[in-house]
C-alpha cells in the first residue's frame, strides 16, 4: 500500500439559497485548493466530483462541473453520485493503483434548489419504502424515536450535543449556524419532527469544498506536515427499514474495526452526523472513549449541511486541524443513505 495523504483543503464559505451557478461555487474552491498545494491544474493526475442530480433536476448535471477545472488540454476526471468523501475515496484508490501521484477530489451541494427533505427520499427503497412518500427528516425521526423508547440515547444528551456544536461553530468561519445556547433552552423549544425539534435537523445548506491528496515524496514535498491517511474503509448496510437495526450503525462499527480506530489514541474526531442523535449513535458503533471531549470542534453538520458535499468537509476540517498542528491523529467519517445506511471511516495522522 501507497503512503496517501492530504496536503490542501478548501470550503466554500455556507449560504442558503444562493444564486451562484455550479460552477460559481466550485471555481474559486478549486482555485484556493491549488494555491495551497503549490500545484498547477495540469500538474493533478486525477480529478474525482462528488455531487446529486437529483438536486438540479437535471440528468448529467455533473457534467458543467467540469468548466470549474479547466478540462483542456483533457483530463483524467471521474464523478460519483454521491457525496464528495466517496469521490476522495476512490481518488485514493487511483493513486493506490499507481496510475497518479495527485489528486484532486471536489463536491459541491446546493440544497436549497429545490425541496431537499423530499429529494433525498427517493434513495429509499423504491418498492416499499419510497411510495409511502416519507421525506429525510420524518424518516430519522423514526430512528431517534427508536433510540429514545430503548434507552440507546436521550433527549438531555441530543440537545448537549446541539449546544456543543453550535458553540464550537462560532469559530468555524464556514458554519452557517452557531450560537450559545443552554441545555434547557434547547429542550423548551417546539418539535417539529417528534421527536426532533428544529436544531436536531441540519440547516438546508449550500456549500462546495476540495482536497488534494499527494502519495508518499510528493506530498512531502509539497506540504510541510502532510495528513497522512493510516486507514480507509466504507462498509453498507441493509437499505430495507425491517432488517436494518434503527438503534445502532452497523456499517460504521465495521468500517471503524478495520481501520483501526481503537488501536490508538484520537485527539478529536469528526463525525458526519446530520441529526443530533446521529452523533450519539456513531460514537457508540466507533468505540470513541467517553473522554474524547473534542467532537465535531467544526461544528459539524448539523451547523452547515450541503448535501453531497458535508461528508468530504468533515475531512477537510478534520486535515485543516491536523495541519495547522492543533492535533496529530484524527478521525474523519462519512455517511450516506437512510439511518446511517452507509459509513465511510478514516483515521488520519499528521507527521
Amino acid at each position: 500500500m501507497r503512503d496517501v495523504a492530504i496536503i490542501a483543503s478548501a470550503q466554500m464559505i455556507s449560504e442558503t439559497n444562493t444564486s451562484k451557478t455550479t460552477v460559481e461555487m466550485l471555481v474559486p474552491v478549486v482555485t484556493e485548493v491549488l494555491a495551497r498545494a503549490g500545484l498547477g491544474r495540469m500538474e493533478i493526475g486525477f480529478w474525482c466530483h462528488g455531487s446529486c442530480d437529483y438536486m438540479s433536476g437535471q440528468p448529467f448535471s455533473f457534467v458543467a462541473a467540469v468548466d470549474a477545472l479547466g478540462a483542456w488540454p483533457p483530463i483524467a476526471e471521474s464523478h460519483v453520485e454521491a457525496d464528495g468523501a466517496f469521490a476522495m475515496y476512490e481518488a485514493w484508490i487511483k493513486i493506490q493503483t499507481g496510475e497518479c501521484d495527485t489528486a484532486l477530489a471536489f463536491s459541491n451541494g446546493k440544497s436549497s434548489a429545490g425541496p431537499i427533505e423530499k429529494i433525498m427520499a427517493y434513495q429509499l427503497d423504491p418498492y416499499t419504502i419510497a411510495p409511502l412518500g416519507p421525506d429525510m427528516h420524518a424518516v430519522a425521526a423514526l430512528a431517534a424515536r427508536a433510540c429514545l423508547e430503548t434507552g440507546v440515547v436521550s433527549e438531555q444528551a441530543m440537545a448537549e450535543v446541539v449546544a456543543r456544536s453550535l458553540a464550537a461553530a462560532v469559530a468555524n468561519p464556514v458554519a452557517l449556524r452557531s450560537g450559545i445556547v443552554t441545555v434547557s433552552e434547547l429542550l423548551n423549544r417546539p418539535r417539529t419532527y417528534d421527536p426532533l425539534r428544529e436544531h436536531d435537523c441540519p440547516p438546508v445548506t449550500d456549500g462546495a469544498n476540495a482536497v488534494v491528496l499527494a502519495a508518499g515524496d510528493v506530498a512531502r514535498s509539497l506540504c510541510d506536515r502532510p495528513v497522512w491517511i493510516r486507514g480507509i474503509d466504507h462498509r453498507i448496510a441493509n437499505q430495507r427499514f425491517d432488517l436494518a437495526a434503527m438503534t445502532t450503525a452497523s456499517s460504521a462499527a465495521q468500517a471503524g474495526e478495520r481501520v483501526g480506530v481503537r488501536n490508538d489514541r484520537l485527539d478529536f474526531a469528526e463525525l458526519h452526523a446530520p441529526y443530533s442523535h446521529q452523533e450519539l449513535l456513531l460514537a457508540q458503533a466507533l468505540g470513541l472513549h467517553p473522554t474524547l471531549t473534542s467532537i465535531n470542534p467544526s461544528g459539524g453538520a448539523l451547523c452547515a449541511n450541503p448535501q453531497m458535499a458535508a461528508g468530504l468537509a468533515r475531512f477537510a476540517e478534520a486535515a485543516e486541524r491536523i495541519m495547522r498542528g492543533d492535533a496529530d491523529r484524527g478521525l474523519a467519517h462519512c455517511t450516506s443513505g437512510p439511518n446511517l445506511q452507509q459509513n465511510l471511516v478514516a483515521v488520519l495522522e499528521g507527521a
